[in-house]
């Protein structure tokens, strides 16, 4: 069992930084594949980034200017979101599976969510 705390949303103009952090329960972290999704309103919820042990995959809309990381000994992961957009608006949350990454919602454990709002 994984539970997932979400921290570090806020309100940020277009161009701005912020970085996100997820902190993981469990003595087994290093083995989940960790991942961050986000939501705008009236949208479906779409993959934003992903890491494993070894690799990291984001989607073509980030790339570029987030940045997924990990810290096993801290049992956290971070979102580092640069260059921020006005599109960027949306609630993110994190994610775990034992597995590759993947952008499909195929994980297992899910966050409650951290709001982010970029103002033009």
């Amino acid at each position: 069992q994984v539970q997932l705390v979400e921290s570090g949303g806020g309100l940020v103009q277009a161009g701005g930084s912020l970085r996100l952090s997820c902190a993981a329960s469990g003595r087994t972290f290093s083995r989940y594949t960790m991942a961050w999704f986000r939501q705008a309103p009236g949208k479906e919820r779409e993959f934003v980034a992903g890491i494993s042990s070894g690799s990291t995959v984001y989607a073509d809309s980030v790339k570029g200017r987030f940045i997924i990381s990990r810290d096993n000994a801290k049992n956290t992961v971070y979102l580092q979101m640069n260059s921020l957009k006005p599109e960027d608006t949306a609630v993110y949350y994190c994610a775990a599976r034992e597995g590759m990454v993947t952008p499909t919602m195929a994980y297992g454990y899910w966050g409650q969510g951290t709001q982010v709002t970029v103002s033009s």
